[in-house]
């Protein structure tokens, strides 16, 4: 019986006779090497999915803004950045380097990182959240470039001007059957 083979299956080696070493003979041609699939790396979104920075503190209102960033990042693919706004005392001779900044910072975190978890659990969105302190003028700046001021990121190669997208216009909605 026959045995069918792909023509793109690779060629099984088959024992050598005895006698025969084709590694001393140059005219026996060696079996074909199988052709590997051609891996191409991913193709990067034209444009990233969006970010929700929710700035989170104790009041109820911030939980419902939470919740509402959550179940928004589910709908969107985006990523929800639950951000606790500390303010450095003006006395701190380090500018919040010290230990209690520092054991602040870290008890800031701690109550974040609770919130946000109940939220996830009031959601069941999971696997979009972050979470980070900031200290107030990284946040102030942040609001500023929201509400239309000129922020630029200026990193060791380039520099970066964010502004804000183009206003749409507002759309009439007309009622079912008009």
């Amino acid at each position: 019986m026959s045995e069918t083979r792909s023509p793109w299956e690779p060629e099984q080696a088959q024992p050598a006779p005895h006698g025969d070493d084709r590694s001393v003979d140059p005219a026996v041609p060696e079996p074909r090497a199988s052709v590997e699939p051609l891996r191409l790396p991913p193709l990067l979104p034209r444009r990233q999915n969006p970010w929700l920075v929710v700035e989170v503190d104790d009041t109820p209102a911030t939980h419902g803004a939470l919740v509402w960033a959550l179940r928004e990042a589910a709908r969107r693919e985006a990523t929800v950045v639950a951000v606790c706004v500390l303010d450095t005392p003006e006395d701190d001779p380090l500018g919040g380097a010290s230990r209690g900044a520092l054991r602040a910072q870290l008890a800031a975190h701690d109550r974040l990182e609770a919130q946000v978890l109940r939220a996830i659990a009031e959601t069941g969105v999971q696997g979009r959240s972050r979470t980070q302190v900031l200290a107030r003028p990284v946040f102030d700046a942040l609001t500023a470039a929201a509400r239309g001021a000129d922020l630029v990121f200026v990193g060791a190669g380039s520099k970066t001007l964010l502004r804000q997208a183009v206003p749409r216009t507002p759309t009439r909605r007309l009622a079912r059957g008009a």
